[in-house]
């Protein structure tokens, strides 16, 4: 396997850090996130020329990180849960800090079946497109609408409720 070692570290420099949130916000464990991002790397930097050619490469590999935690999901056989590390979550500055307490939008998200986890996580944490996240779930526009209503509507949900009892 001959890959341009300078075009994949590069490729891990940029996109490294990010892997890992994504990974964490979706299994919820550093340890297991760490095992996913290694095992979506070595993917990567085994068909490092198609993920090249891919339209998008990012794409690309986010679709692999997500097959991964499915595949860790599956392996498990029960939903992983977010356990005291949400401070730790590496984020890009936003304003969900000023609306909510982060801990409580992350019991929240934990409290999603997996499919509308992962795509509130690429939708609104990561900020992919409708368009890019159903290329990346290779499903239809309107699944990633759908599941992202219910997930919000969900969330929403568990916030007020939350709010209620405070």
């Amino acid at each position: 396997m001959k890959v341009s070692s300078e075009e994949f570290r590069a490729f891990v420099a940029r996109r490294g850090a990010q892997l890992h949130r994504t990974a964490y916000l979706l299994c919820g464990d550093w340890h297991l996130a760490n095992d996913v991002v290694q095992d979506t790397l070595v993917k990567a930097c085994q068909h490092w020329k198609r993920v090249q050619r891919a339209e998008s490469p990012d794409a690309y590999v986010q679709r692999i990180l997500v097959n991964e935690v499915n595949r860790t999901w599956r392996r498990r056989d029960k939903v992983v849960v977010l356990q005291g590390e949400v401070d730790r979550v590496p984020t890009a500055p936003d304003q969900t800090d000023l609306a909510i307490e982060r801990g409580e939008l992350f019991r929240a998200l934990e409290s999603l079946p997996a499919r509308q986890r992962v795509t509130v996580v690429l939708r609104y944490l990561e900020g992919w497109s409708e368009r890019e996240t159903a290329g990346i779930l290779k499903c239809s526009e309107g699944t990633v609408k759908s599941q992202s209503s219910r997930a919000l509507h969900a969330m929403k949900s568990i916030l007020e409720r939350e709010e209620l009892v405070q």
